[in-house]
């Protein structure tokens, strides 16, 4: 059975439990399980057309709580540029990669309520999914989330607690009311089977560029789900021979809010202290238009920073400017995306030396076009 294990001080819990964090450190956990058996592209012929079809690679199987995620369509847009269309997901966003497997847990655990927090595209995911599993939530939002995000949360039935302040406080006000006896946090940060479902996102490459991934993989980066999902899917695939060689990760943050690509920058293995940010563009006070990924302090930095380093990747980010005309470029190219899902077209759709992948994370239905 899978266990969770903190990477910081090797602490162990059972999954069954409803323990949200490592006890010792309050950090995140790490997942450790084992495969269920070999995958291979001739195996995949006629299996369900979801991220289910990966089954032997996930912690969990036989879901009932599927919206039929996953599957995305891959577009190229330039010569060496290519589209991952994840706001064709369910929800609008590919944070349901994810937040299917938190429900599919919390439904096997079956807690009292379950609590979440977001920017809103996870707030939103969890909350259809709770509501598929019947299962009551409550998700915490910053003020000034998208009213479009927070009429989606209320849609699918989810209390909604609008927290003042920036989304650090959300996250606060989020994990005190996951102490709660009887609560499942259902946090895409801090539970590791968000992680295992958005590694489906790499699967998926994988399958349809025929057993190989590109030279490169860009994403948006706040929490930094995405991208270690990434990194756990290449490190799946190269360790069983499935692919000869891991694709550098390129991970995108908006200028305003950049404190992993400063720590990057400098050789850090963790984010700088905070009176090295406070004052720059990198710093937490700063707003930007790429709400999603406007992260001052993400929990799991350490892996995020390492996990770009040992793919021979780098950290880019963009200005409010370059947000505001990508979207509008990919809008006039067929694609309308939200801001955050913009920004790593921003960063490297004029790549011309090697082949990438962007991913078009959430719908531009859920932000509107930038002011």
């Amino acid at each position: 059975m899978p266990e969770y294990i903190c990477p910081q001080d090797g602490t162990r819990a059972d999954t069954t439990a409803l323990t949200w964090c490592c006890p010792a450190c309050r950090g995140p956990w790490d997942l450790e399980f084992e495969a269920a058996g070999a995958l291979s592209l001739n195996s995949l012929a006629g299996r369900v057309n979801s991220l289910w079809r990966y089954e032997e690679v996930l912690p969990l199987s036989a879901p009932t709580t599927t919206l039929g995620e996953g599957r995305t369509p891959l577009v190229p847009v330039t010569g060496t540029v290519s589209a991952k269309l994840d706001f064709l997901m369910p929800t609008l966003s590919f944070k349901d990669r994810g937040a299917v497997m938190l429900a599919e847990l919390a439904r096997r655990l079956s807690p009292e309520r379950v609590v979440a927090d977001s920017s809103g595209n996870a707030g939103t995911a969890v909350a259809a999914y709770c509501a598929r599993a019947s299962l009551p939530c409550t998700v915490y939002v910053p003020e000034g989330t998208s009213p479009k995000k927070t009429e989606q949360i209320r849609a699918h039935g989810a209390q909604l607690e609008i927290v003042p302040g920036d989304r650090e406080a959300t996250a606060a006000a989020a994990r005190a009311a996951a102490d709660a006896p009887g609560t499942f946090y259902a946090s895409h940060v801090f539970n590791p089977y968000f992680l295992h479902g958005t590694k489906t996102y790499v699967y998926e490459l994988w399958e349809d560029l025929g057993g190989r991934l590109p030279d490169a993989i860009a994403v948006p980066v706040g929490n930094g789900t995405l991208l270690l999902g990434a990194a756990l899917a290449t490190a799946e695939l190269h360790a069983r021979g499935l692919i000869d060689r891991r694709p550098a990760l390129i991970a995108v943050q908006a200028e305003n809010v950049s404190p992993l690509a400063a720590a990057f920058r400098t050789g850090a293995e963790d984010l700088l202290p905070e009176d090295l940010l406070s004052d720059g563009p990198a710093g937490p006070a700063a707003a930007t238009l790429a709400e999603g990924i406007a992260i001052p302090r993400p929990p799991r930095a350490r892996a995020i920073l390492a996990a770009v380093r040992e793919s021979g990747g780098t950290f880019l980010t963009v200005t409010e400017g370059q947000i505001r005309a990508a979207q509008l470029d990919l809008a006039a190219r067929g694609f309308y995306v939200e801001t955050t899902g913009v920004a790593c077209w921003a960063a490297v759709g004029g790549w011309t030396d090697r082949s990438v992948v962007v991913p078009l994370c959430g719908a531009g239905l859920k932000t509107g076009l930038a002011g």
